[in-house]
């Protein structure tokens, strides 16, 4: 075993197309001491037949520990593709085994070379998967001038990726395609997306896009407070101007969980995500199956797959859930038990947020406060409108909102 391992006996290794040829001297060693490879048909094609045990990815992934586990204390050499912490299985290796039984040696991550091939800066450039995520992901990465590199599922991405940009009046970006990065068969595609034409490329292929805007072009900012249009509703979701407010209350951080409890249209949700990022979790409470349907809708919509859609009501379908960070209670407020549910299962620091548009609401809420303490406020929101041949202010239901801190 190499100085790197020390005494490890698991090793991950990237490997790329120009296959052993591209190792340096240590990942190079890991892989020819190891008794066992492990690998999928590709990259276990790059090496010799020389009578050493192979095993290929099982499915499901977790069936290979196992496997992994049987073999401990003799030399075994997981191989990956490119950087194997870059959206691949050293991660998951280094959370289920011990430090110090394994050791990972990285080769240039997709992204990196993608960055190479195109002069573009990596740390001034957007990376995202698709590879089991919908291609509404890229909705929260879209803004004019915005550089994209994007890991595709399979060859028919890119042509799919292209129509979808299209459709969100993204049609004039280019696109670039590399395929078989930093091998002998190595190509590049360039084109524009309202024009890319259908046929598949090489399953194995990076997209990279430099994103450009029509003048009808939907536009997602960054902070709370999309447009009611951005959603599917059935009329009933919080407006704009008083969900901006709910979030900034929620005061969400990267990679904390909400319950978004009588989550509606799920729009509180999808605002959470948005501002949580990738690590962000989200467990939509809604008893209605056509306000489910719409929050299905949605999240596909925005590419928010860590929204759970949790089919029920509360207090009831709260039994089991993991424990938020925040809670928003946007409907079932006057049920009995809903608050105290979401009060025990809330963590310590963590924040209740519940908006009343109703007398019933606000006496829960009146209760609430004067038990617990908190914040009260009071939202009354007008908007311009036409009032026959002139236009005058049209009033929004009030809405009175209480935080409160679980201390």
């Amino acid at each position: 075993m190499s100085a790197a391992g020390g005494s490890a006996w698991l090793s991950v290794v990237g490997l790329h197309e120009d296959g052993l040829a591209g190792l340096g001297a240590t990942a190079r060693a890991l892989v020819d001491g190891a008794g066992t490879l492990i690998g999928d048909g590709r990259m276990l094609s790059h090496l010799p037949e020389d009578g050493r045990e192979r095993l290929s990815w099982p499915k499901p992934l977790t069936a290979l520990w196992p496997e992994i586990e049987r073999r401990r204390g003799r030399p075994v050499c997981v191989l990956a593709s490119g950087d194997p912490l870059c959206h691949g299985i050293g991660a998951l290796i280094a959370a289920h085994f011990a430090p110090g039984e394994w050791v990972i040696v990285p080769a240039p991550s997709a992204f990196s070379l993608a960055c190479a091939r195109l002069g573009w800066s990596h740390a001034e450039v957007d990376t995202l998967s698709l590879h089991n995520r919908p291609l509404g992901a890229l909705a929260g990465l879209l803004y004019p001038g915005a550089r994209l590199v994007v890991l595709t599922r399979d060859g028919t991405t890119p042509a799919a990726v292209a129509a979808w940009l299209t459709a969100w009046g993204y049609g004039p970006s280019r696109l670039t395609v590399l395929e078989r990065l930093a091998g002998p068969r190595e190509r590049r595609r360039d084109g524009v997306a309202e024009t890319w034409p259908l046929t598949p490329v090489d399953d194995l292929n990076v997209l990279a896009i430099a994103c450009q805007a029509t003048a009808d072009a939907r536009m997602l900012p960054r902070v709370p407070g999309l447009a009611d249009g951005a959603f599917q509703s059935d009329g009933m979701m919080t407006k704009r101007e008083v969900w901006a407010i709910t979030l900034s209350t929620l005061a969400p951080l990267p990679g904390q969980t909400l319950w978004d409890v009588g989550a509606g249209c799920g729009s509180i949700g999808i605002e959470w995500l948005r501002a949580t990022g990738p690590r962000g979790r989200v467990l939509a409470v809604e008893h209605d199956a056509g306000r489910r349907a719409l929050i299905a809708a949605n999240r596909d919509r925005f590419g928010t797959d860590r929204l759970d859609i949790i089919a029920g009501s509360a207090p009831e379908a709260l039994a089991g859930l993991a424990s938020p960070d925040a809670v928003f209670i946007g409907g079932g407020l006057t049920n009995a038990g809903v608050f105290d549910a979401c009060w025990r299962g809330l963590k310590p620091g963590g924040r209740l947020v519940t908006n009343a548009v109703t007398l019933e609401a606000e006496a829960v809420v009146l209760k609430g406060y004067q038990q617990f303490g908190g914040e009260l406020l009071r939202l009354a929101v007008s908007r311009a409108g036409r009032l026959g041949g002139l236009s005058g202010w049209q009033a929004q239901r009030t809405v009175t909102q209480w935080c409160v801190v679980r201390t």
